[in-house]
């Protein structure tokens, strides 16, 4: 069985852009692994106007980081996870956790579903017009 991915966009707040999270079975992946009042990445990076997101998995291994807690990631450690297709599976493995929070299970997701997801979240631009 795969697990289910949904990228959302926060707003832009008064102190930082718009940003991502990760849902990923129903679950908030960065509030569950780094804490309350924690962020996710900027939209502007992970989803970068005119260019594909590096959140699109290829068959290289990459480490992407999803979110960092309240104090920064210059503090405490930042989340990240290795990004990776393997055939028809997009696998997020061998995770990196902030000091002292629990590691996140790793995640299969089939690929096309992954995609889909990825394409949706790229198109889906309202963040870049708001004020």
């Amino acid at each position: 069985m795969f697990d289910r991915l949904e990228i959302t966009v926060l707003p832009p707040g008064p102190r930082f852009p718009a940003q991502l999270r990760f849902w990923v079975n129903g679950e908030d992946v960065v509030e569950q692994a780094v804490g309350t009042g924690c962020r996710g990445p900027l939209a502007a990076e992970a989803l970068p106007f005119g260019l594909p997101s590096p959140l699109r998995a290829t068959r290289e291994p990459r480490r992407l980081q999803l979110g960092e807690p309240e104090c920064t990631g210059g503090c405490c450690g930042f989340l990240s996870v290795v990004v990776q297709r393997i055939g028809n599976v997009v696998q997020w493995s061998d995770w990196q956790v902030p000091h002292l929070e629990a590691r996140p299970l790793e995640f299969d997701f089939d690929a096309s579903e992954y995609d889909a997801e990825v394409a949706r979240a790229e198109a889906d631009s309202w963040w870049r017009f708001s004020v």
